[in-house]
């Protein structure tokens, strides 16, 4: 049944969450889909309805809303963000002594993991020529770290402690003991950067007296959907904004309980009239979880639903590079991806 014109605005810019099933999850404002309505791309309309919001905003985290387009760009961001925005990790490890009771393969990984705090823009990347041989790496596409370290007994340490972290030196390898070894002319270059892990209490491994490290580990350039360590962001991830309506006066005890509901801060009881009446005051707070459905005399007291087009996005940064930087070599990728497709689709017409 074709829908009336009074709900097809609701259709075409809201998901409802209902009790037993969430409606218009699929976009439907296509050219034609609606008597009246011209839904035909306008780059003018576009600019004007499109916009980003920062909402908060730290070295390490970032929260803004994006306004104004489809779902499938916004997930196209976000994919965007973990696997193709690139960073440097280490990818070769050289293990020249390792008496630790840490296999080598393990310490490897352990190594790999670890966030290197250097700006990817910097380097090149490693061709894929260049990976037979420790001596290959270069200043403009290699980052050279090393890790030497050897545990020995405390010659002040009390005859009557058991204590480790008084008996052996060294017996706690930390991110913080790998050191940069500039390659060619990298120490003039980087003179202001501080190469190197970006936490220096990440535990690599426990030593004992007499068992020793030396490691050399080589940093490329690569991006996240090649290996995992490469992503630059701890989660980036959106949601859909909370869209809530109280369809009728919610007062006194049930004002009270609709407020237990919603998360805090959603709703608000204001005093009026000498009653408690119930408010939204910031819907975007809610986590939807449809609690109030399960009171009876609440569930045709409200409407839950989400604002299709505008999306809040949520990005930690693994702190390699910071989260601003990261939206916005985000979107340059996503700008390369449309010129590429632009570029195809001209090469197919002249053909």
């Amino acid at each position: 049944m074709a829908a009336s014109m009074s709900n097809v605005e609701e259709i075409r810019s809201r998901v409802i969450l209902g009790e037993y099933s969430i409606t218009n999850v699929h976009t439907s404002d296509y050219p034609g889909n609606y008597p009246g309505y011209d839904d035909t791309w306008d780059m003018q309309k576009f600019q004007k309805n499109f916009r980003i919001d920062i909402v908060h905003l730290d070295e390490s985290s970032m929260e803004f809303d994006m306004v104004g387009i489809d779902a499938a760009i916004a997930n196209a961001f976000r994919r965007i963000l973990l696997a193709e925005v690139p960073t440097m990790a280490i990818e070769k490890v050289f293990i020249y002594n390792n008496t630790s009771i840490v296999q080598d393969e393990v310490l490897a990984h352990r190594l790999g993991l670890v966030p290197i705090k250097a700006d990817p823009r910097l380097f090149e990347y490693r061709s894929a020529g260049e990976e037979s041989a420790e001596e290959e790496g270069s200043e403009i596409d290699t980052i050279q770290l090393q890790l030497k370290i050897k545990c020995r007994r405390n010659p002040r340490a009390s005859k009557d402690s058991a204590d480790p972290r008084e008996l052996y030196l060294n017996h706690m390898v930390y991110s913080r003991d790998i050191t940069w070894v500039p390659i060619g002319n990298q120490a003039d270059v980087f003179a202001d950067a501080v190469i190197g892990p970006v936490h220096d209490d990440i535990l690599i491994a426990q030593l004992r007296p007499g068992q020793e490290l030396d490691v050399i580990m080589h940093c490329v350039k690569g991006v996240g959907k090649d290996h995992a360590k490469f992503s630059p962001v701890a989660t980036a991830s959106y949601r859909l904004l909370p869209d809530i309506t109280l369809l009728e006066p919610v007062e006194g005890e049930k004002a009270e309980r609709l407020k237990r509901c919603f998360s805090r801060g959603v709703i608000d009881i204001q005093d009026v009239d000498g009653k408690k009446v119930a408010k939204v005051v910031n819907s975007r707070l809610d986590t939807c979880s449809r609690e109030f459905l399960r009171h009876d005399d609440l569930k045709n007291a409200v409407k839950l639903g989400r604002l299709r087009d505008h999306f809040i996005f949520t990005v930690e940064s693994t702190g390699i590079l910071p989260p601003d930087v990261l939206v916005t070599e985000a979107i340059k990728v996503l700008m390369v991806k449309c010129q590429r497709f632009l570029n195809k689709l001209d090469s197919t017409d002249l053909e």
